[in-house]
């Protein structure tokens, strides 16, 4: 064995031990038609003195996301469908009501005075958290951005002892005395709440208003026992695929077909690792890509062989075929699996949901196969073809 093919070993040794451990130590992100949930169509409502504009769209998304983040749900999607409408998936989510009337609401937040004239909005507001008074009743305490403290101490001072009244979506929720100027920003919102009205109430003022009012056109629960279903049927299906493709390869290639098996086995744990580590999220149609991109893997090394062997029969040496086998497949694996990536980029950049996941695992995996089949099974080759004993069993070989 030479340096290089040494160094080649060492570092295709090391790679495949850290995507060995990622792959037992992280877990894989299960997206809703395997996990299950709830899906969402949300539409976007005219109302006066509101355009439903592109960029009112873009951050109605943008709020409801941050909203679902309050939620705590893991793994949610979010996406626009045509022009006025917003898809919410929220896997594995245990609460599906609460989580509407979050998502739904508009959550203008208004502070007006007694001639119901509006002092501040709810964009002034820093933060805010649900906290007991005296009497273990739930409040919200909203604190003020530099700004709005100043409006409101200004108001606050000037009309001690008289109401401001706490508007939520057009609904008074609370009308409290002023006894003192509000100078510092912070301010408590009561108004005889349950904890999850004063949690829910919270949340949404740290989210947020909407831009654009929305409205719920289509509330879909996913069961996951179809993804279970689908998910063992899948499995099933892999595991028959595998066991015939290493048959296939053993059988045609002979000893290049178990280099080809060992390479895939390890292109396997590379991607599902790749996938693991960047944290995306695994769909029905990713695991298609993932499927799509093992056959490209396999149809690389069945390339290079077939190449190999038309080198050998020009009566050249194993190891010089090797060299012209590699060289001569090498054009049409980048050309194959580049414009498949650019494919998958396309996918990616006009998809949405399912069909962005499963671009995303496609390109990983084509990507992770170009490598198996150019460096681990050439690797593999080169120390293999080095042995004094399979140098001259050319059949053995798979010539």
């Amino acid at each position: 064995m030479n340096i290089r093919s040494e160094y080649k070993t060492a570092f295709i040794v090391i790679v495949s031990a850290v995507a060995l451990w990622i792959l037992l130590t992280y877990p894989f992100r299960l997206g809703l038609d395997i996990k299950g949930g709830i899906r969402v169509t949300l539409q976007c409502q005219k109302a006066p003195n509101v355009e439903i504009t592109d960029d009112a769209v873009r951050r109605t998304i943008e709020v409801i996301r941050n909203r679902i983040d309050q939620l705590g749900v893991t793994e949610p999607s979010l996406y626009r469908e045509g022009a006025d409408r917003i898809v919410v998936e929220l896997p594995g989510i245990k609460d599906p009501e609460r989580a509407l009337e979050i998502i739904g609401q508009t959550a203008l937040l208004e502070f007006k005075d007694e001639h119901e004239k509006t002092i501040l909005t709810g964009s002034a507001l820093k933060d805010a958290r649900v906290e007991f008074d005296q009497l273990g009743q739930p409040q919200v305490r909203v604190e003020m951005t530099p700004e709005g403290a100043k409006i409101f101490a200004d108001f606050t001072s000037k009309n001690i002892g008289k109401p401001v009244i706490i508007v939520l979506d057009g609904k008074v929720i609370s009308s409290p005395i002023i006894k003192d100027a509000i100078t510092q920003g912070v301010g408590v919102i009561t108004g005889k709440f349950t904890l999850d009205e004063a949690q829910k109430l919270a949340i949404l003022l740290r989210a947020g208003a909407l831009p654009v009012p929305v409205k719920v056109v289509e509330n879909r629960t996913i069961d996951p026992t179809l993804g279970k279903d689908t998910m063992e049927s899948a499995y099933k299906a892999g595991i028959i695929g595998g066991i015939l493709v290493i048959l296939f390869m053993l059988i045609v290639f002979r000893l290049l077909g178990l280099v080809a098996d060992i390479a895939l086995i390890l292109y396997v744990i590379l991607d599902l690792a790749a996938l693991k580590l960047i944290g995306a999220t695994l769909t029905l149609p990713g695991i298609a890509g993932i499927i799509l991109s093992i056959g490209m893997a396999v149809d690389a090394n069945c390339l290079i062989f077939v190449r190999m062997r038309e080198e050998f029969e020009k009566r050249k040496t194993p190891m010089a075929s090797l060299d012209a086998g590699f060289r001569n497949a090498l054009r049409a694996i980048i050309d194959s699996n580049v414009t498949t990536i650019l494919g998958a980029l396309i996918l990616f950049y006009f998809g949405t949901g399912p069909v962005r996941g499963f671009a995303v695992t496609l390109s990983i995996g084509v990507a992770l196969s170009m490598f198996t089949a150019i460096t681990v099974t050439r690797t593999l080759l080169e120390n293999l073809l080095q042995l004094p004993f399979l140098r001259k069993a050319t059949k053995l070989i798979g010539f």
